[in-house]
């Protein structure tokens, strides 16, 4: 059995769905610590401006470093109302954005304490809308790397070399102004593709 180490994630990227698509099991880290301009927070969109990151606001810790388990949302500064807007200004025309409207806007709805719960219903959530069966685990402690270990490759800024990333082209809402762009967010590829996003995992 092939198992996966993976960081938690905020709508994570395709790069990071591909994985659990193709590894017999992952393990989605609890005890890491969190680490800013990461996906565990964060997530790439494809807006008529170009890529936008929009980022999830977590309250400060007392500590220098902080285990990804005990992180909290913070409120702070209407983030989910933002999130949203955007999502529906940036999608509202692509092809799926209303078939997956009623399972997607909940998460802007409901009140979450930790970070890392949000990111699982999220992803036990994509999931299901991907027809895609993980066998999906969270750590029970901190693990050292392995083989498979995606933690540091998986990060939209400086990520490491992942030979086993294979993007696929698919079509972008505005593919014509900017070219195919790579490894956005899982959303991107749902609300563009629908029920043909499997194929392209």
């Amino acid at each position: 059995m092939e198992i996966a180490i993976l960081s938690s994630a905020y709508f994570g990227p395709v790069q990071w769905y591909q994985k659990l698509n193709r590894y017999d099991k992952c393990l989605i880290e609890r005890y890491d610590h969190f680490v800013k301009q990461t996906y565990r927070n964060r997530c790439i969109i494809m807006t008529t401006q170009g890529p936008q990151s929009l980022t999830v606001p977590i309250e400060k810790f007392e500590a220098l470093k902080c285990p990804m388990k005990d992180v909290r949302i913070s409120d702070h500064g209407n983030w989910k109302h933002l999130h949203w807007n955007a999502l529906m200004s940036a999608y509202g025309e692509s092809p799926f954005f209303e078939f997956y409207t009623d399972d997607i806007r909940p998460f802007f709805e409901k009140q979450w304490k930790y970070l890392y719960d949000f990111n699982w219903e999220i992803t036990e959530k994509v999931c299901e809308l991907l027809d895609l069966r993980p066998h999906i685990e969270p750590t029970d402690e901190y693990l050292a790397p392995c083989r498979h270990d995606f933690r540091d490759v998986i990060r939209p800024k400086h990520p490491l070399p992942d030979e086993g990333f294979l993007p696929r082209k698919y079509y972008q809402v505005y593919g014509q102004k900017y070219g195919f762009v790579a490894n956005l967010s899982i959303l991107d590829l749902l609300f563009n593709e629908g029920n043909e996003a499997i194929f392209y995992l």
